[in-house]
């Protein structure tokens, strides 16, 4: 009873304060061992862990409670990774990748505004059940139980007869099931699961996509609600070079062969080159966002290579001051040289 009382107070208390605050328990045995938020931007990386998403860092106390809080994370809702690491201190950098068997990990949707329990179960399984004030947060879990269900349907009969009658009922499955979430990021989820090119889903969905219109929906979805998203862009990406893909036929000669491998190169560098010179843009301007405006012109003006003191005539302000300032962009930008901001804000 006082636990459900403890969750009410802090969905109380997130709603009032509008920060996030994801908490929970896992077995005591953990005590001491570290565990990971991360931030799951690209869809492609969400089954195992990278060091370049993590985003905050805890530790699991004597009790086995752990918490993350704070007000940095995305008004929108986004796919997040709780990771405890199981892992002893010796084992290097690689069990980041869940190659420890005491690691544990658990996908989940949630937005700045959240409040996430992660209570330990009946049968003292830990990760694996969520309490939220995001009705949406538990969608992954249930995709995953959609998937083991498919993978029995698989094993029960491994003919080529009924893979093809379990290929067509569970994509439709799985597309039902994504649409009426109502949240593109657990279609996109089920989609990367569904065109993993390791999959043996993954010559279904070529033929599939050139003649189901599920895909072209799902992009204007994605672009109705999350329309400056990075991960949008990667979908429409991938679905326009795999609709090329499937619409080739056998080749006649090698010449022609040839000339296809060509053209599929040219559009996947092209798709490619569009997303990352996108990503680039995006990260700068989200970089420059978080300065305050005084701090905008400085950056503006140092990229012009003006010294301190051309800085300080602009401005009106002392050399001193504009120091001051220098010395705080650097330590917001983790930086310590205008060359180092010059790269980091390089166009």
């Amino acid at each position: 009873m006082r636990f459900f009382v403890l969750i009410l107070l802090l969905i109380n208390s997130s709603a009032l304060f509008g920060q996030y605050r994801f908490s929970g328990e896992v077995s005591q045995e953990n005590a001491g061992n570290a565990i990971y938020l991360s931030l799951v931007e690209d869809y492609r990386k969400s089954s195992r862990v990278y060091l370049n998403q993590i985003v905050q860092k805890s530790e699991v106390d004597s009790l086995g409670h752990f918490s993350f809080e704070g007000n940095n994370l995305n008004n929108q809702n986004r796919i997040y990774r709780i990771h405890l690491d199981g892992c002893s201190d010796n084992t290097g950098a690689n069990h980041f990748l869940g190659q420890c068997n005491n690691s544990k990990n658990v996908l989940f949707i949630a937005n700045n505004k959240d409040t996430l329990v992660f209570p330990t179960s009946f049968e003292d399984q830990s990760l694996c059940t969520i309490n939220s004030t995001n009705p949406k947060s538990g969608l992954l879990l249930e995709i995953e139980g959609l998937k083991e269900h498919m993978s029995y349907d698989f094993a029960d009969y491994p003919s080529e007869a009924n893979k093809k009658l379990n290929l067509d009922k569970w994509f439709t499955t799985m597309h039902n099931f994504g649409k009426e979430t109502n949240e593109p990021l657990a279609e996109l989820y089920i989609y990367d699961f569904l065109s993993d090119k390791r999959n043996e889903t993954f010559k279904f969905y070529l033929e599939d996509l050139t003649k189901n219109d599920y895909y072209e929906n799902l992009s204007e979805r994605l672009g109705n609600t999350y329309p400056d998203a990075e991960f949008a862009q990667q979908y429409q990406a991938e679905i326009t070079t795999d609709k090329e893909l499937a619409s080739f036929n056998k080749p006649k000669s090698s010449k022609w062969n040839r000339t296809i491998i060509a053209l599929l190169a040219v559009s996947l560098l092209g798709n490619i080159l569009f997303f990352l010179g996108k990503k680039r843009k995006n990260n700068t301007k989200n970089l420059l966002q978080k300065l305050t405006p005084q701090e905008q012109k400085i950056v503006n003006l140092i990229l012009e290579n003006k010294t301190n003191k051309e800085i300080a005539l602009e401005l009106f302000v002392s050399v001193s001051t504009i120091k001051t300032h220098i010395n705080n962009l650097y330590k917001k930008l983790d930086i310590s040289s205008r060359e180092e901001m010059a790269v980091r804000f390089k166009k």
